[in-house]
């Protein structure tokens, strides 16, 4: 599958029939659920079941936002009150209760999958449209479309043991890193790549191999690096930690290796290649206040994502922003971006490494991107 084919994909179609919503009483079935996802109009899907029974992903890829937590935590991920948002449970009921409570709550659009996700999956997952493109998909269509390298656990312990010029970068999260990683790895989670490069690979000759738990963000994380024109021998660990786990190979725990402060001569460096990625792309730039003006827009919905690094966010950021660190929005958007059809502002410092590389992949799942640059080390 090719990157543009999962654009079209990941697009909301237009509906060839109207939605019929004169029977939409507060519960809806699987087949108005499908219509709604082709729509093209806003919708928020939230999947109400246990983290712990949901796992890894939704069999919509829609976010999990457990029952007892829904009424405290909805504002963060559906902000408007009248978006169509539909409560997926269990099949054991309790979406009615929590749909009652929001709708005392001034959500008069709530509605409820008739039988949850017993019912929605039925007849089987193959062929069920998703809220989002399931991160994987994407991530192989782009491994397809570009020939992205790979190499094998095996092949990399080979190269180490050989005392080869290679770096291990680990595009996951740092808590994840910390978990267990590719020895002798770098903690530099994917949306970071460019702005951390020069100083995490100093030399043109140095293999770099991208790894993640599996597949998703180390092949984007490769992919990435060869868009933006690094010099260096650029490929994917398949399969990545689970591989190295599946050789009977030891994983290294801790923040052993982990990105530093960046300097300027990597700034200019991370400049460059942010301009070789993004060749191509087109996206508004806009300013604090148009973002502002938007995010209180009572007919649309509109996303303020800081992706800079948590501590970067907690030591500064704008107003009515959230921190959604830019590696997790490529490979599971789905759990920050709740309503499908919003309008997603990706905020950066000037520099605009994070924020390209995020927009570059984005894109191409369907999401209308804008870019809001802002010197944080202004004094205001």
């Amino acid at each position: 599958m090719s990157t543009s084919s999962i654009e079209k994909s990941a697009a909301a179609p237009h509906a060839t029939d109207p939605v019929n919503t004169e029977n939409a009483t507060g519960t809806i079935d699987s087949e108005t659920l499908r219509r709604w996802l082709a729509d093209g109009d806003e919708l928020a899907v939230l999947d109400i079941r246990p983290g712990d029974v949901v796992g890894y992903a939704s069999p919509l890829f829609a976010p999990n936002l457990p029952a007892e937590r829904v009424a405290a935590e909805i504002d963060r991920f559906v902000p408007r009150k009248l978006v169509r948002t539909v409560l997926v449970d269990g099949g054991d009921g309790a979406a009615g209760p929590v749909a009652d409570e929001l709708a005392a709550a001034g959500r008069t659009e709530v509605y409820v999958l008739t039988g949850g996700i017993p019912e929605w999956t039925r007849e089987g997952t193959e062929d069920l449209p998703t809220f989002d493109v399931p991160g994987l998909t994407f991530s192989l269509g782009i491994r397809d479309e570009r020939e992205t390298p790979s190499v094998t656990a095996a092949e990399l312990e080979k190269l180490t043991g050989e005392g080869a010029d290679v770096v291990v970068i680990d595009t996951r999260t740092l808590p994840e890193f910390t978990a267990g990683h590719v020895p002798g790895a770098v903690g530099v989670p994917g949306a970071e790549l460019l702005l951390r490069f020069a100083d995490v690979v100093p030399s043109p000759d140095t293999h770099v191999v991208v790894s993640c738990a599996e597949l998703p963000r180390a092949i984007i994380g490769a992919q990435t690096l060869i868009d933006a024109g690094v010099p260096n021998k650029v490929s994917y660990l398949h399969e990545g930690t689970k591989a190295w786990k599946q050789e009977n190979l030891e994983l290294e725990t801790g923040a052993t290796a982990v990105y530093g402060p960046v300097d300027e001569a990597a700034r200019e460096r991370a400049a460059e290649r942010v301009r070789a990625l993004s060749a191509d792309d087109e996206f508004d730039r806009v300013t604090v206040e148009t973002a502002q003006a938007w995010a209180a827009d009572p007919d649309r919905t509109t996303y303020l994502l800081d992706v800079r690094t948590p501590e970067e966010f907690a030591q500064q950021h704008l107003p009515g922003s959230i921190n959604a660190e830019g590696g997790q929005l490529l490979g599971v958007s789905y759990r920050t971006i709740a309503v499908r059809g919003a309008r997603v502002v990706l905020i950066d410092d000037l520099t605009a490494a994070r924020a390209s590389v995020v927009a570059h992949w984005l894109q191409h799942r369907g999401f209308e991107i804008a870019l809001l640059l802002h010197d944080f080390g202004a004094q205001h």
